[in-house]
């Protein structure tokens, strides 16, 4: 009897709409509370008030939210009209920021551009983008019942012209998302594992080669294992050393909510690449475990609601919109943890950056709409009595 419960509460399919929503609610307001707390000191300093970090990731959250409601309306032939242009798009936003006197380097990466009174990232919006992309060139390939083309060359080459654009601008980590993205579309569209299998090698040996060709780069990689090594602590090591010394301090339930000690200078970007770490020192292994929980339920929904497309579009797309998400939580957590280099990535729904938050609701947003296209979920929807607008 409880198995099937249990099943029943994973396979209910109105149950998946609410783990989606749920799921990226819960975390995007706690992913405001976390954001304040990492921020305050950081805010105090160079903003003038502990609040201004806050309020920035509040107006993005604010902006995000209703901008999804309206992209989870969209018609499957809106979204395959906006599909059309992905590569377009994607690869415009990347040249962009190459330009100069409009592209701005931040912390080394030149992949930002200034309208003023905010710093924007294309490149969060391009992951989305291409995303949407590949899944109409996939979906295309298997309605033509074409199951013999090369899907390497349907998407490979628009990836790889994207990945290079990024790396332009010494942006390791974000390429390294494109990379990770584009074997999870190719997994999915049932490509030959011999040829997977050489693709995946031949992308870590790309990703060495760019290691070994950047100094601080080869740095970072042989420190991250030994963070407290006496030569790296100071340096490079300084930021994995002071993330593992929060996460160790936060003993199972934390020192509080507020009361890092590592957020007081000792831990750059705590807010942003290492907000796991103060989670993890605030609210202990509980906190850090119950928010993994959360993150597992947020791309589990994803994933099973792909499952359920029937339009092959659909599925492409928000198998891939899962696997960017997926990536980007295992690349900042294991940063924060210390088993993967330092490759500065947000965390999904909880690092402040509001290129990061509006892109990732975007893709949210995709998946809603699927959901809610789903004939099962819809009529579920209905039956529940949810006002109009809620469904």
């Amino acid at each position: 009897m409880k198995t099937e419960k249990r099943a029943n509460i994973f396979n209910r399919p109105i149950n998946l709409y609410y783990m989606l929503v749920g799921s990226t609610l819960g975390l995007s307001i706690f992913g405001l509370i976390m954001v304040f707390s990492a921020s305050s000191i950081y805010s105090l300093e160079n903003k003038g008030s502990t609040w201004a970090i806050l309020m920035r990731q509040f107006i993005f959250l604010v902006i995000s939210i209703p901008m999804a409601w309206v992209l989870s309306r969209f018609s499957l032939t809106r979204w395959k009209f906006i599909a059309r242009f992905g590569v377009i798009a994607s690869v415009g936003l990347l040249v962009i920021v190459q330009i100069p006197g409009i592209g701005k380097s931040v912390n080394g990466n030149n992949n930002w551009i200034s309208l003023g009174f905010v710093e924007v990232q294309p490149s969060e919006v391009a992951k989305f983008l291409m995303i949407l992309w590949a899944g109409s060139i996939l979906a295309k390939r298997e309605r033509a019942g074409d199951i013999q083309a090369n899907v390497l060359k349907l998407i490979a080459p628009a990836f790889v012209l994207c990945i290079l654009l990024v790396l332009k601008g010494s942006d390791l980590g974000t390429a390294s998302v494109f990379a990770f993205v584009l074997a999870g579309l190719l997994w999915v569209s049932g490509v030959h594992l011999k040829l997977f299998a050489a693709f995946s090698g031949v992308g870590f040996l790309g990703i060495a080669v760019l290691i070994l060709s950047a100094p601080y780069r080869v740095a970072r990689f042989s420190v991250f294992l030994n963070p407290f090594a006496e030569d790296q602590y100071k340096s490079v090591g300084w930021q994995p050393a002071h993330s593992l010394l929060g996460l160790a301090s936060g003993g199972l339930f934390g020192v509080g909510l507020g009361a890092s000690r590592q957020k007081w200078g000792n831990l750059p970007e705590a807010h942003t690449d290492f907000i796991f770490s103060v989670i993890g020192e605030e609210l202990g292994l509980f906190g850090t475990i119950s928010l993994l929980l959360v993150l597992s339920i947020l791309i589990f929904s994803i994933f099973r609601i792909a499952l359920r497309a029937q339009d092959p579009m659909v599925r492409y797309v928000c198998s891939g919109i899962g696997c960017w998400i997926g990536i980007q939580t295992i690349l900042n957590i294991g940063s924060a943890i210390s088993v993967l280099p330092v490759v500065g990535v947000a965390l999904p729904l909880l690092s402040y950056g509001g290129s990061a938050l509006i892109a990732t609701y975007m893709g949210i947003a995709f998946v809603i709409g699927a959901a809610r296209r789903d004939p099962a979920i819809f009529s579920e929807l209905e039956k529940a009595g949810l006002p109009k607008w809620l469904r």
